[in-house]
């Protein structure tokens, strides 16, 4: 009869949490956690990211430290089944990230400068991940812009790339041209196919506006969104109030109401 394993305690020791992961992998451990793979833990890692910062645009720090600590857990899963299969271990993310970093800041770790500003060093920065971009043998300006990013950063990560080397307009308002244009495109596309295309093609335009008004559209839709929200509720409670549902009340209640909770954020 073999010993059953020892107990394991909460601990600020990194160590035990890979002992964790270990034991959940392992042939007598959880299911689930054994039937995992890359591609399957993938999407479990931008959600806890995006739980990540949902927190903070939401400035819950309390439970920021609960959220960090999910999002490090994907990281520590994923090197475990790395390990499995003899690829690489966590030691070796942790080491990597650390040359990554060192190399990234020689003005911090070497002899070099500090650039004079943030947009300067920004530059020098993108210099560095060119070089080591021809060092991974990724040729192409937009080889390592990340495919699973969400559609407006990386419309927003591509046209920066681009903009590096002349391809851009060369002021917002030819942007603001363009939208119109695409906006106009939109309205005349006649299958499926071609309003999807032509939508595609507005929203693009409208994330490299945001770019050279330096606002980030991933931002903006957020807080348009969270806008939509409270003024949204603002219509079910009033609604409520009254007895009435959303879906029994006409639009223009409905439409009057949400000029009322414009008016009530304006006056706060």
């Amino acid at each position: 009869m073999t010993n059953p394993p020892p107990e394991l305690k909460p601990s600020r020791d990194i160590a035990v949490l890979l002992e964790v992961m270990q034991r959940l992998r392992a042939a007598d451990g959880c299911p689930w956690d054994r039937a995992q793979t890359f591609a399957t833990i993938a999407p479990y890692t931008i959600e806890e990211a995006y739980e990540v910062a949902s927190v903070i645009a939401d400035g819950d720090l309390k439970s920021l430290p609960g959220e960090l600590g999910d999002l490090l857990f994907q990281v520590v899963f994923h090197a475990r089944m790395a390990e499995e299969a003899g690829l690489f271990d966590f030691g070796d993310v942790v080491e990597a990230v650390t040359a990554k970093m060192i190399r990234r800041h020689p003005h911090v770790f070497g002899t070099d400068e500090a650039k004079a500003d943030a947009a300067a060093q920004k530059d020098f920065w993108e210099k560095l991940k060119e070089s080591e971009r021809a060092t991974a043998g990724r040729t192409g300006l937009l080889d390592d812009v990340a495919s699973a990013l969400p559609a407006l950063m990386r419309a927003e990560k591509l046209q920066r790339r681009a903009s590096s080397v002349g391809f851009d307009w060369n002021n917002a308002d030819l942007v603001i041209e363009k939208i119109a244009e695409e906006a106009r495109e939109v309205a005349e596309a006649t299958t499926q196919a071609e309003r999807e295309e032509e939508i595609g093609d507005l929203l693009f335009v409208v994330a490299n506006l945001a770019r050279h008004l330096k606002v980030d559209p991933e931002a903006a839709l957020r807080s348009a969104n969270a806008k939509f929200t409270r003024r949204f509720h603002h219509i079910e409670t009033s609604l409520a109030a009254r007895g009435i549902q959303p879906g029994t009340a006409s639009l223009e209640e409905m439409e009057a109401l949400w000029q009322d909770a414009k008016k009530r954020e304006k006056s706060l």
